[in-house]
């Protein structure tokens, strides 16, 4: 039975990769949150001239991405239909738009539909860690001292003291150099928001895969990490953390305490990206699994 719901849950993930492969035409979401992650208005020109835009520009939308840092070319090119589809192919993206979205809400309830098996899974190696390291947190003396985060728009250091009651952490590899990461980014940061205060007992560390302390700390202010970061000199010496990630980024990778995988972008050499990851934790979340078990952990 249990070989049976895991075969399953790959099933919704493998769907969902399909379905996030297919590039559908810009909407004024995505483009925004493209130039807050950094694209400039012309990259964006280039990916609107292949993909085209899918919807119409009135003046509360020019105002949301003037707002943004959209150049007036863009915003001409936006307003005078260059990048338009017909009326006809408007339609059809719309509705492929309606339907990608809609097959992403039923993956995440057929996901859920397995989450009482997903949460057993997890319950028993969380026993077998219990076992083996008893009250141990071996991510967070992988840190210990190392870490840094942002105050007032300048980085200091993190006390890792907190890390001691956290019972999930996910370890972000990224890059300010890397376009899909700056891409990611903006909604790891919504996600984490949103669901940092509500679970406490979650936290997210970023790894740098930067070449510079610069670029590392512009990553970090530009895109307003709310997280702990391990400190630009100390990455170095973080061999055993470097080992979780993918072979390339954006890689998140969830861990309990004891540095014991939970979820992780790749599969092996198979990338289901990301947003895989914060699908687990939302099944996790939504099921109370950890509200259930916290005496025990």
């Amino acid at each position: 039975m249990r070989y049976r719901a895991l075969a399953a849950l790959v099933c919704v993930l493998l769907s969902i990769l399909v379905a996030r492969a297919t590039q559908l035409p810009l909407t004024i979401k995505e483009i925004s949150l493209m130039l807050r992650s950094g694209y400039s208005s012309n990259a964006l020109m280039q990916e609107l001239s292949t993909r085209h835009f899918a919807e119409k520009l009135d003046v509360e939308k020019e105002k949301m991405l003037i707002q943004v840092g959209a150049s007036a070319e863009l915003i001409t090119a936006l307003k005078s239909g260059t990048y338009s589809l017909s009326p006809e192919q408007m339609t059809l993206a719309q509705r492929q738009i309606a339907d990608q979205t809609k097959r992403r809400a039923t993956e995440t309830e057929r996901s859920r539909q397995f989450d009482s098996l997903y949460q057993s899974q997890i319950a028993r190696e969380r026993a077998a860690a219990r076992l083996q390291a008893p009250n141990a947190n071996a991510i967070r003396e992988l840190v210990k001292g190392d870490l840094v985060s942002l105050r007032n728009g300048a980085l200091g250091h993190f006390d890792d003291e907190v890390l001691e009651k956290k019972k999930l952490i996910a370890l972000y590899f990224s890059a300010h150099w890397c376009a899909p990461c700056r891409k990611f980014t903006p909604e790891l940061v919504d996600y984490y928001n949103r669901v940092a205060t509500q679970h406490p007992e979650f936290e997210i560390v970023f790894v740098s895969f930067d070449k510079s302390q610069f670029a590392m700390e512009t990553y970090m202010r530009e895109a307003n990490m709310p997280w702990p970061a391990i400190d630009f000199s100390k990455l170095g010496g973080k061999e055993a953390i470097r080992k979780y990630a993918g072979k390339g980024i954006p890689c998140l990778v969830l861990v309990d305490a004891t540095g014991k995988v939970i979820s992780s972008t790749y599969a092996g050499a198979q990338y289901f990206g990301p947003a895989k990851v914060l699908g687990d934790l939302d099944a996790i979340f939504a099921g109370k699994f950890l509200d259930k078990v916290a005496q025990n952990w």
